[in-house]
């Protein structure tokens, strides 16, 4: 009788310690989330945006006590090595999605009706434009995310602040790239409603966008506006020297082209976006958001970076420009050239 009771006692008890490990395995596998992030190529702001998100996730896993696996990969604008990406991510059964600039958010979008696999975007100019968002309070599906919306207006505001007798303006962009179509647009509207010319010159490669710098030198623009183009943005190591040696200063739509060379950057802060997007994928995975019902996350595009260099090169002082610009951003800073940020 008492070797019965025992042999039921040890049977209890290893089915107690069982039952326990198998609670601790279903914890530890609860506190593992896999991210699958795909940038859309290789230039300092979208670098910039992948390198905050995965160190926030870091910083949010020791603060949580979570651990959050990165699948990294960039796709280098390739539509079929990013379809590649994404497949391999839902057959890895990733927990969640991250798509860095517009064509691969609606990429992930499409890839994902089925699935319902969330997806949290970065640095989407228009999301709503483009269709990713039903709104931008209520996404209504399983996309959400951060947008470098530009506020064009200011833009070119600074332009003719800083040369009221300008009066050729030229427009530097890719035709394919969604997030200049708004941006341009509206560019085009202010000019008009100016009676300032304007001349449009567009490439597709590094080498399309040199020749494109090449004719607006020959068009004799007083200024070239570019907004938060990818394919422009890759080029600007290459054009910065050329447009600073014909006395034209370069306007763009992020402080990372002032970086490679452009004599200014306007728009958000491309680190601030990186971490707030890694901040929406931990309200998603720990929190239970729903991306349906979380709002897509704007930013004050109040910021103008100076490359400092290129500003002396074209014959101005930083100091008196920094004054100029002052009263139509929230913050003027400085920058010189570079391949990357630090």
């Amino acid at each position: 009788m008492k070797k019965k009771m025992l042999s039921m006692v040890l049977a209890m008890a290893m089915a107690l310690s069982l039952t326990a490990c198998g609670s601790n395995e279903a914890a530890d596998a609860s506190s593992e989330y896999v991210v699958g992030i795909c940038n859309y190529v290789d230039d300092a702001s979208l670098n910039q945006i992948c390198d905050n998100i995965q160190n926030r996730l870091a910083e949010i896993g020791t603060e949580k006590g979570v651990t959050f696996t990165v699948k990294y990969d960039n796709c280098m604008a390739d539509a079929n090595v990013m379809e590649q990406i994404i497949s391999d991510f839902i057959a890895d059964d990733v927990d969640l999605m991250v798509g860095v600039a517009t064509p691969v958010a609606m990429a992930m979008q499409a890839d994902t009706e089925d699935n319902q696999i969330p997806v949290i975007f970065a640095a989407v100019s228009d999301p709503l434009a483009t269709g990713v968002v039903e709104s931008l309070e209520a996404p209504g599906a399983n996309v959400t995310g951060t947008s470098d919306f530009l506020d064009t207006t200011a833009v070119m505001n600074l332009i003719f602040a800083a040369n009221p007798e300008a009066d050729k303006i030229g427009l530097l962009y890719d035709l394919g790239q969604d997030a200049s179509t708004t941006a341009i647009n509206d560019a085009k509207a202010y000019l008009d409603a100016k009676n300032i010319e304007y001349v449009e010159r567009t490439g597709t490669t590094v080498d399309e966008v040199s020749l494109a710098a090449d004719a607006l030198i020959a068009d004799e623009v007083d200024a070239i506006f570019t907004p938060s183009d990818n394919t422009i943005m890759q080029a600007e190591l290459t054009i910065y020297e050329k447009l600073a040696d014909a006395g034209i200063p370069h306007y763009t739509g992020a402080d990372s082209f002032a970086l490679n060379g452009a004599f200014l950057g306007y728009g958000v802060d491309y680190a601030n976006l990186g971490v707030e997007t890694a901040n929406m994928i931990a309200e998603v995975l720990l929190d239970g958001k729903e991306p349906a019902t979380l709002p897509v996350k704007t930013f004050d595009n109040g910021t103008a970076t100076i490359n400092t260099e290129v500003c002396e090169k074209l014959g101005l002082d930083y100091a008196t420009i920094s004054e100029t610009f002052a009263p139509y951003c929230t913050q003027v800073k400085e920058i010189q050239t570079a391949e990357s940020f630090e």
